[in-house]
């Protein structure tokens, strides 16, 4: 099939492209490595949009929290992740998790139906030279092609390490010791499984941690900095003693009914899958060596027996430095025919990974349509995700970034503090509304004609 616009990388943020781009009667090639015989170190499957970290897209209050405002800002205009998640969705308390199985075959569903979609199983080892083009390889890159951008930018790549938490089967959690709850009571009740420790148990894992053996650094990745909202648990025990129980471990807000009392310190397990079979050890990833998670983590209150679905790691993540790098369209400056999107520009997280996916779709279909694109508002999520990516960071410290309200223009007046969030959010609903008005984008997505 002739295309329109080429794009490399079938995860959340190639995904999103290409359903922007078809729904809009364009003419897609998404090519994925994955399939072809070629795997990343991170993946397991070669499903479309495969989550390798957590299953959670994090809060959903769209009215106090800048990610929850970013959700429904996707809703708004028709994100295919947003509508596989809620097909995909398990209970998380006032979070929004999925089962990461159910999620990725709706997202392959969505896509492989689409007739004006060609979903192409190749690796894609350099930069195309001509004709549009969104690169969403995300932070796992192949060698080849990372050497092909770092030769159009001129600039070295930046580096830091991501970890996967361990995922645990239910059936093996002795639920004589662990309980259900959310943490102030939210949610259903049971989102959450948690695993108590007293003062002698949590100091005696705390030093289990630090002595554990790590995984070994090749020569070159031993400067990599971490992500700071991915930070191991053993780097973050280094930090002191109380850290866990400040962050992962906090017992704040959850009454142990066997005691009525919060515990010293609690491991929390987040539901994996619908079915509830897998349950994931929240703000667990490690960079431990396997024998010594299981030996370690069996030492944990209700998880003595513990049976694993998988075990943490630790891969390499890379990005550009797109401050300086792109335009406001999100277009390479030195080669204007090559959009970036997703976790390869510094983002940080899955929504905001297929937010930018969606932008860079719907500029490129703007531009194919010979319209003018005017990116949405700063005072949108959208707008202050998309600021700080293209020019408003600082490029020479410009590191991984989550959506969060600090992104965001401070509200108009006087504010009183407890109601900031709610000022900027509701801000943002009438501009990004305004924005669509003005940008004339419908909310059933018809083909975009030229102006």
């Amino acid at each position: 099939m002739k295309h329109d616009v080429h794009i490399i990388g079938g995860g959340l943020a190639g995904s999103e492209a290409a359903w922007q781009l078809a729904k809009r009667g364009f003419r897609v090639r998404l090519s994925e490595m994955r399939g072809s015989g070629d795997m990343s170190p991170a993946h397991q499957t070669d499903g479309l949009a495969e989550l390798v970290c957590s299953n959670s897209f994090r809060s959903d209050d769209a009215d106090n929290n800048a990610v929850g405002l970013l959700h429904q800002e996707m809703r708004t205009l028709d994100s295919i992740v947003m509508r596989a998640a809620e097909v995909a969705k398990v209970p998380a308390g006032s979070a929004l998790a999925v089962d990461r199985d159910v999620f990725s075959a709706e997202v392959t569903r969505l896509l492989s139906q689409l007739p004006n979609v060609e979903i192409v199983r190749e690796r894609i080892d350099t930069l195309p030279s001509e004709g549009l083009a969104i690169v969403a390889t995300g932070p796992l890159t192949a060698e080849a092609l990372a050497q092909s951008v770092l030769a159009a930018t001129g600039q070295e790549s930046l580096a830091f390490f991501d970890a996967i938490a361990p995922i645990v089967y239910h059936d093996s959690i002795d639920m004589d010791v662990a309980w259900y709850a959310s943490r102030w009571d939210k949610g259903d009740g049971k989102d959450y499984i948690n695993c108590p420790m007293d003062k002698e148990q949590y100091f005696a894992f705390h030093k289990g941690l630090i002595d554990a053996p790590k995984a070994d650094f090749k020569e070159w990745e031993k400067d990599t900095p971490y992500f700071e909202g991915c930070m191991p648990i053993e780097v973050m025990a280094e930090r002191g003693v109380e850290t866990l129980r400040f962050g992962p471990m906090k017992p704040v807000g959850l009454d142990n009914p066997k005691t009525g009392r919060w515990p010293y310190a609690v491991v929390q397990l987040r539901q994996d899958n619908k079915q509830g079979s897998i349950w994931n050890m929240v703000g667990f990833q490690t960079k431990m060596k396997h024998a010594a998670q299981v030996e370690l983590f069996r030492t944990i209150p209700g998880l003595e027996q513990a049976e694993f679905a998988r075990l943490g790691g630790l891969h390499r993540n890379t990005f550009i430095r797109s401050p300086i790098l792109l335009d406001r369209q999100l277009r390479l400056k030195s080669a204007s025919h090559i959009r970036f999107a997703g976790q390869i520009t510094g983002c940080e997280g899955y929504i905001e990974s297929a937010a930018v996916g969606l932008m860079a779709g719907m500029m490129a279909a703007h531009e194919l349509a010979g319209r003018e694109f005017t990116a949405p508002p700063k005072t949108t999520a959208f707008g202050a995700l998309l600021g700080h990516i293209t020019g408003d960071a600082e490029a020479d410290s410009y590191q991984p970034m989550n959506i969060n309200f600090g992104l965001f223009p401070a509200p108009e007046g006087k504010v009183h503090k407890k109601e900031r969030k709610a000022a900027l959010t509701s801000r943002a609903r009438t501009d990004l509304a305004r924005w669509i008005s003005d940008q004339g984008i419908s909310s059933d997505m018809p083909a975009l004609q030229p102006a």
